[in-house]
């Protein structure tokens, strides 16, 4: 005759499953708490007679957050509220990280539209007084894009290539000596570039001799260690079983880095030499060196005379002071920002052209 035993259920079985068994709080109540604590806060802040947009959103998030914690602590307990705490803390970051660069756009655009315009962008300063209402920006925007496109053609070619030898052929210390030296110049100051012109320029055609040419040298100098670190990370992404399946085909080396490996990184590529692009469009202390400050006419040829750029002129503007040629000076900032946005459209086009299909 068997016997059966009957084991007492563990009562700290029962404890653990109602740790995790707890409410929730409304789905929009994230939403409607943080409206309601920056609408509090902001009628606090106007009855004292404090209301300060940063101190706002400092006191916003403050309280947003605290009262969520303690919410979500007696509701849904001490996980979820952690979650919570943590996902209110990135959000948080992301605002923080976003609000300069808004706050610089809003700021560019509303002190920058005051004389923007056809008129502005069609018109050089050439017989222009700076206290005169009148003027524009058409031989800046024509050296800029000359002195960048020169620095863009020389420094592309040459820093995809270097990255393709540092990821494809080049091997033990003389890799190492390479990389540390793009990686040295990659935070090399703007003014050690362009003085490094100016001594090269005084050694081949003596003292006095400003141009665009120099200008887009100095640029290079800067545009090349860029090239280099960002095409060298995104030819690394290239899966290796890639080249293998090409090599097993029978096809050497360097058809398969041209067919197989540089078109499947060409949107990456494409990135890196614009943020390049980007990194030297705006730069003012190398070409004051080696473009000159003083060019007030349009100036197409690189190797001519003085060459008038967007950050110059801006700099050139603010040093005389004055409201007119502040304005004018916010003005191009706002042309220089959307010479930038434009040309990073046209590269994203250009990718999306060249880079392999999926399907």
């Amino acid at each position: 005759m068997s016997t059966t035993t009957t084991q007492a259920p563990d009562p700290s079985v029962g404890t653990s499953m109602s740790v995790l068994h707890h409410g929730s709080l409304p789905r929009h109540f994230s939403a409607i708490l943080l409206a309601a604590s920056a609408a509090v806060v902001a009628t606090v802040l106007l009855i004292f007679s404090s209301f300060g947009f940063v101190l706002w959103a400092l006191l916003t998030a403050v309280a947003y957050i605290a009262i969520l914690m303690t919410a979500s602590l007696r509701v849904e307990g001490g996980r979820k509220a952690t979650d919570r705490l943590v996902t209110a803390l990135v959000h948080s970051c992301f605002l923080l990280a976003v609000l300069p660069l808004v706050s610089v756009l809003w700021t560019v655009a509303q002190y920058g539209v005051v004389r923007f315009g056809p008129y502005f962008l069609t018109v050089s300063m050439n017989g222009v007084l700076p206290s005169m209402d009148a003027g524009g920006v058409h031989h800046a925007i024509v050296g800029t894009l000359a002195i960048t496109g020169m620095a863009t053609l020389i420094s592309v070619p040459v820093g995809v290539l270097a990255a393709v030898y540092l990821v494809e052929y080049a091997k033990g210390r003389l890799k190492k000596v390479i990389t540390f030296f793009v990686d040295v110049m990659t935070g090399i100051p703007s003014i050690v570039a362009g003085l490094f012109v100016v001594a090269l320029w005084i050694m081949l055609f003596g003292p006095g001799h400003l141009n665009g040419a120099a200008g887009a040298l100095s640029l290079t100098v800067l545009m090349i260690p860029v090239v280099v670190r960002s095409s060298e990370e995104m030819l690394r992404l290239v899966p290796l079983e890639l080249r293998e399946a090409s090599y097993a085909l029978g096809v050497p080396k360097w058809r398969t880095i041209t067919k197989v490996v540089l078109p499947t990184s060409a949107g990456g590529l494409i990135t890196g030499i614009m943020l390049a692009i980007a990194r030297v469009i705006g730069e003012t202390a190398p070409l004051v060196l080696t473009a000159g400050s003083s060019a007030v006419s349009v100036n197409w040829n690189l190797f001519d005379g003085q060459m008038m750029n967007l950050p110059v002129f801006i700099y050139s503007q603010v040093r005389m002071g004055g409201a007119v040629n502040y304005e004018r000076a916010w003005a191009a900032a706002l042309t220089l920002i959307l010479v930038v946005m434009l040309l990073f459209f046209l590269a994203r086009m250009i990718g999306r052209l060249i880079a392999p299909k999926t399907r």
